[in-house]
């Protein structure tokens, strides 16, 4: 069977992919091919906001990755879990919209990806939003992706806020405007009451241009190269091999864990890898697969005093009765994440930007869904953003079905457990205000008897989680740094028509959740592949705090 040509490949129907689908096809001349391993998104479970513990923990719609041992952490297996249906990860994410810190792209720029600072980013993010509440001139209005804020109807939300002004902390009227530092509303990728992924937002719109064709269940095994320029794909759908080849370029846009292993599965990667595994090694490229990072988190738990929580919206008939009036009319409590204020702040004088984050959830509830104890409680999920601790992406054998051994190598570095202990003991301060005071009882984790360095290094080490926030694997930067895998136009380095766009691209993880930068990715990626000059850089200045370098608030 003659394989079928397109203009463009896209391998993944994720964040990144889908906005890549809809920009790529947008004038009508291109043809686009979307292969994705999932199916469909339809259905209560992605669509109902606040049933975003259930897709996450269903092997439908996750590829179920787990990491190797991890050294630092006791040999734990941590769940490492990646979208595997429509809409990738922004199907069965928590929904919560950050851009990250200008500073976070500067730092890009300043590690090599030309053109990817915070004034050339800036117009990117204002093109994908449409912001409903956001700081006016700072966000978009008219993009695919809406971005809401919640109700804050619980006096949890306004009293976490509260504390945090009381703490001496600023209060920020848009983390994702002119000043992220602070505590203030979060923002969620919810529209209309409904999970607004970027399937819903990106791809659906795209694929009624009839231009382009997605094609699901296909499990993706190399790029076929000639020499070293990319012409096509080879995937199977439930084992049947296909191929597909491309008239431009191939786009992998597989995530930070795929999209490594694709290339190494094409003989692209660092030798001693490739050889391990039995695979021929075609080009050299010893950065793909490492520099993996992620953000590790821990639920802090505190019994509430006042039964306001969601603990009584979590019997059978209370879910019930949300179900119903969501299915009905797209509202109530099915149609919030639950995470509606948030706090970002910096964990001592000196630091330049803020690398401790906030969720906070009226509830004491782990991501699967189940109650942490029987009792009303609330939370903050919390834990440094730019841990130094690396690790790596690595392909095992040539069966392209068997998952690639994956290793964080989390709290490695000698800074991680130092920045774990700040971020604890400020916790602590902000639940002891007295706007948190009329509701905070003991608490329930860390608990009083976690006190000494010593003893947060244990708790950290045996409870911490990931905010499932990989990337890097895939690194952008100069041609002459060793460890780049992809250029500033995410290019493939050495290699002609290929190009890797989505979180693994990044050099440094951001300062906050990793869907918004990922679309960013996706409609930078986009301009960079149709040849288009790249939107104006901004001029517009972020906030820093002035008192940075003397003082931690």
């Amino acid at each position: 069977m003659t394989p079928e040509t397109f203009d463009f490949i896209i391998v993944g129907a994720g964040s990144a992919g889908c906005v890549m689908a809809n920009r790529l096809s947008e004038d009508g001349k291109n043809t686009v091919l979307v292969l994705e391993y999932g199916g469909s998104d339809r259905g209560p479970f992605i669509q109902m906001p606040s049933a975003l513990s259930y897709p996450m923990n269903m092997n439908l719609y996750n590829w179920g990755f787990e990491t190797e041992p991890e050294p630092h952490l006791g040999g734990r297996r941590l769940a490492t879990p990646r979208g595997k249906v429509v809409g990738g990860s922004s199907s069965i994410n928590g929904m919560v919209y950050v851009r990250g810190h200008a500073r976070d792209f500067d730092t890009w720029e300043e590690m090599g990806a030309k053109g990817w600072g915070f004034r050339h980013v800036l117009p990117y993010f204002k093109r994908q939003e449409s912001s409903h509440g956001g700081e006016d001139g700072w966000r978009g209005t008219d993009g695919p992706m809406h971005v809401k804020r919640g109700h804050l109807t619980n006096p949890l939300y306004a009293a976490f806020i509260e504390a945090g002004r009381e703490a001496g902390y600023p209060v920020t009227p848009d983390y994702n405007g002119r000043q992220q530092e602070g505590f203030g509303p979060m923002e969620m990728t919810v529209h209309n009451g409904i999970r607004w992924s970027a399937a819903n937002a990106y791809l659906k719109p795209a694929l009624r241009r009839g231009n382009v064709r997605i094609v699901t269940r296909a499990f993706a095994h190399r790029v076929l190269l000639e020499g070293r320029r990319a012409v096509g794909v080879e995937y199977d759908v439930r084992g049947k091999l296909r191929q597909a080849k491309a008239r431009r370029e191939v786009i992998i846009a597989a995530s930070s864990i795929n999209s490594p292993k694709i290339l190494q599965m094409s003989g692209i990667g660092a030798p001693e890898t490739l050889k391990a595994a039995g695979i021929d090694v075609v080009h050299a490229l010893p950065g793909v697969g490492e520099n993996l990072q992620d953000h590790l988190e821990i639920y802090f738990q505190i019994r509430s005093k006042e039964p306001i929580t969601l603990f009584s919206q979590l019997n059978l008939v209370s879910k019930g009765m949300i179900g119903a009036e969501w299915l009905l009319l797209k509202t109530g409590l099915g149609a919030t994440n639950h995470f509606e204020s948030c706090g970002f702040i910096r964990s001592g004088a000196g630091v330049e930007y803020p690398d401790i984050q906030y969720h906070f959830l009226p509830a004491a509830m782990r991501y699967d869904g189940t109650a942490a104890f029987n009792d009303h409680g609330f939370q903050v999920h919390v834990g440094p953003m730019r841990s130094k601790s690396r690790g790596h992406v690595r392909v095992k054998a040539k069966d392209p079905h068997q998952s690639p051994s994956i290793l964080f190598n989390y709290l490695s570095h000698p800074d991680d457990l130092p920045e774990w202990r700040s971020a604890v003991r400020l916790t602590r301060e902000i639940f002891q205000q007295s706007a948190m005071q009329k509701y905070a009882a003991e608490e329930i984790q860390p608990g009083a008897a976690v006190e000494t360095d010593d003893d947060i290094d244990a708790f950290i080490r045996e409870h911490c989680e990931s905010a499932y926030h990989p990337c890097g694997t895939c690194k952008m930067g100069s041609a002459n740094d060793p460890m780049a895998v992809v250029d500033h136009e995410c290019k493939v380095i050495g290699i002609e028509n290929l190009r890797v766009a989505d979180s693994s691209i990044m050099p440094q993880v951001t300062n906050g959740n990793l869907n918004a930068p990922t679309l960013m990715i996706g409609e930078k990626a986009s301009d960079h592949i149709l040849g288009r000059d790249p939107l104006a850089p901004s001029n517009q200045e972020p906030w820093i705090n002035p008192s940075w370098k003397v003082s931690q608030r």
